[in-house]
């Protein structure tokens, strides 16, 4: 059973007839306790109004992003964009990398590629891409597109802050790393924003989560041995 709280809370913000929503996660821990659990958990909120907004919102418009590869890991590990941005993918490692994703059960494939070079990917709609390296197993990230501007990701103190969220009802969203679709599936709500503070009650997340998960090689096979000294994509 997850007893601890998440709580959301709208205050006025500077701009007229929007609020800035914050949110406070616990994570349930098993064992000892890990700070690292509660940051990078990303709330969003979806509106449940009709009518949409007369021009676009400068936070949900595409933009340019960028995902490294160095030291074999991906910087950022997690980075949440709008939809229709375009993520790029440089090579700072002194090998070949080969980057592919399983995007909402779509796999994309950017081929092997070389030190110093880069390729790019548009993230054309909503979902959760899972990143990984055909060649590294211990390579993995997460890319979230999202069609709302009303987000935000939490910091090691369990801290989320949306800003500028005119008010209405919404569907509060909520993901972490490791979770299952069932659990986060429970954590989804309706909340009303507006002047007077809004509490969610009890909500939790799994802590202790093991991160990366297994997975298997673009081909859906298992990782073979490190490469032969001496191949091309250690040198």
């Amino acid at each position: 059973m997850l007893a601890p709280a998440f709580l959301l809370l709208a205050a006025p913000s500077t701009h007229a007839q929007t609020f800035t929503v914050t949110a406070s996660v616990h994570a349930n821990h098993h064992a000892n306790h890990d700070a690292e659990s509660n940051s990078t958990v990303v709330a969003w909120l979806v509106s449940q109004n009709d009518a949409k907004p007369a021009a676009p919102i400068a936070d949900s418009a595409p933009k340019r992003f960028t995902l490294v590869q160095k030291n074999k890991n991906f910087d950022p590990h997690l980075l949440v964009i709008p939809v229709g941005s375009e993520v790029e993918f440089p090579n700072k490692d002194p090998f070949f990398h080969n980057v592919f994703s399983l995007f909402e059960g779509k796999r994309f494939d950017l081929g092997l590629y070389e030190s110093g070079t880069t390729r790019s990917r548009r993230f054309d709609r909503p979902g959760i891409s899972y990143l990984f390296c055909n060649i590294h197993s211990e390579m993995s990230a997460v890319i979230i597109a999202l069609e709302t501007p009303y987000y935000a990701t939490s910091d090691r103190a369990g801290e989320i802050t949306i800003t500028n969220v005119p008010p209405g009802r919404y569907t509060l969203k909520v993901w972490k790393e490791g979770i299952s679709a069932a659990t986060l599936k429970s954590l989804s709500r309706t909340v009303v924003v507006s002047s007077e503070n809004v509490s969610l009650g009890n909500l939790g997340v799994p802590g202790n989560i093991p991160v990366p998960l297994a997975h298997k090689n673009k081909y859906g096979r298992d990782y073979e041995d490190p490469t032969p000294p001496g191949q091309i994509y250690d040198h």
